[in-house]
This record gives structure tokens, sequence and C-alpha cells, in this order.
């Protein structure tokens, strides 16, 4: 397996961590567990910006997977340039879901649109 597509794995499980958050923050009690998903549109602050960098993540871990696999079959980009904006994306993302929680709007939409030129970027390189 290529750094890239061990990428893939990491950036699936990322929402998951946001959720971990969101849930340590609010004050989630496993006997919460009937109905998650209203404890999660419950939350306030620091747990709700967790909860919406989760949802985010979902969202955005998809075009970066098909941007990956597409770069792997087009196969003409070297695998050292799919690797580097891989690990640019997750990182990123990492920076995204800090600028969330931080509530840093700006700086975190300015991260975003670096992390949705970085999926842009790998089908550029496979041209």
């Amino acid at each position: 397996m290529t750094v890239a597509l061990w990428c893939v794995f990491i950036a699936i499980f990322l929402p998951y961590v946001c959720t971990g958050v969101a849930k340590a923050v609010g004050g989630y009690r496993l006997s919460d567990n009937h109905d998650p998903r209203d404890f999660l549109e419950s939350l306030n602050g620091v747990a709700r910006r967790a909860h919406a960098a989760q949802l985010n993540s979902f969202e955005v871990t998809p075009a970066f997977a098909a941007a990956v696999i597409v770069a792997h079959l087009v196969g003409t980009a070297q695998l050292v340039t799919v690797n580097v904006l891989a690990v640019l994306f997750i990182t990123s993302r990492l920076l995204y879901i800090i600028c969330y929680l931080a509530d840093w709007a700006i700086l975190r939409s300015l991260v975003w649109f670096v992390g949705m030129g970085l999926i842009a970027s790998f089908f550029f390189v496979s041209v």
C-alpha cells in the first residue's frame, strides 16, 4: 500500500475522532446511546463545533478517496507527488479540525480551500 492509500484510511477515521471530541466535551454518557444523533444535535460550543467538523469530514472524505484512486489508476503522476499531496491533505484536515475547535472561522475557511485545492491537484498531476 502506498502512503497515499494509507492517508485515505486515516481520512476515513478522522470524522470519528471529531465525534469522540464532541462526545467527550459535551458530556456524553453511555445511557445517551439510545439516540446519539439527538445528543449531538443538542451540543453547544466546542462540542458542537467538533460535531460540525465531523460532518464536514464525512463530506470531503469521498472526494479525497476518489482523487487518490484516480491518481493511482491513471498512473501518470509520480508516486512521490501523489504521496506528498495525500500527506498535505491529511495535514490540512487536521489543521481544519483544530481551527474549527478553536473557532477560528476565517482561518478554518482558508484551510478548507487549501484542502479542496489539494484534492483538485490529484487530477491535475495525473493529466
